[in-house]
């Protein structure tokens, strides 16, 4: 069952070049640790609160998205908001090979927040946080890169989007 989304109180001026809706789909998501789910909880209310996704070539938005793994391939499923009924207006599946190391690395920052959290080690917390931010900007960037010519999107929702599909991406 996917986990779904709903994305209100948008303060984007184009109401129109956004997403409203995200799903993520995929087994990983009944077994996240409460460091990955506060991630998701985080990336989906920071995706709430701003954002901006236009896929090129199809109908305005704003749009549901719903993403997920098939295949070793990331698939951005992309919809109209406001016809859910009629389907899909756009699959883009991207080849996650680019995306393994910043996945990989960003698994090994979270297990090793987990442990620093459990030994009480507040600056390594804040080494690791600062890590995190890095490894979230890269991500970002290569997002920005792999998604360039299919769809425009701005930094933070794709900063977004990488953290949802580092989430996604999890196997515990």
């Amino acid at each position: 069952m996917p986990e779904t989304t709903h994305l209100a109180g948008q303060k984007a001026t184009n109401q129109a070049a956004r997403l409203a809706h995200v799903a993520l789909v995929g087994e990983a998501l009944t077994r996240l640790s409460p460091i990955l789910e506060a991630d998701r909880a985080q990336a989906v209310a920071d995706l709430q609160a701003e954002n901006h996704f236009v896929p090129t070539g199809v109908a305005d938005g704003p749009y549901s998205l719903t993403l997920s793994i098939h295949e070793g391939r990331l698939v951005f499923d992309i919809a109209s908001h406001a016809d859910p009924q009629a389907g899909s207006i756009r699959t883009i599946a991207l080849a996650l090979g680019p995306f393994r190391g910043l996945i990989k690395d960003y698994q090994m920052l979270v297990e090793s927040h987990i442990k620093a959290v459990e030994e009480g080690r507040e600056a390594r917390i804040q080494a690791i946080d600062m890590g995190r931010r890095g490894l979230h900007n890269e991500g970002a960037a290569l997002m920005t890169e792999r998604l360039a010519g299919k769809v425009d999107i701005d930094f933070e929702t794709a900063r977004r989007l990488f953290t949802l599909v580092c989430v996604l991406h999890q196997r515990i």
